[in-house]
């Protein structure tokens, strides 16, 4: 990635109720995924998912991909 770019992005931390722990998805970068035993470590984890995932693109010479709008989040009741 480049020196001095800062990127920001949205991550969805799901809550693994039986496995423990928390799934990161990065909705902007598709198939960016990882993973932690803790939010904070899911958080760690995020940031360097996220790296390398933009380090793997700029190396590959795709473009960055860019959140434009951040997803909402919202609840149904049926």
């Amino acid at each position: 990635m480049s020196a001095g770019a800062t990127r920001r992005y949205t991550i969805i931390l799901a809550p693994e109720p039986e496995a423990g722990g928390y799934s990161v998805s990065v909705p902007a970068l598709p198939g960016c995924y990882t993973q932690g035993e803790t939010v904070e470590e899911a958080l760690a984890n995020a940031k360097d998912a996220i790296r390398l995932y933009l380090e793997d693109a700029e190396a590959s010479g795709e473009p960055i991909p860019e959140e434009r709008a951040a997803p909402a989040l919202a609840t149904v009741e049926v």
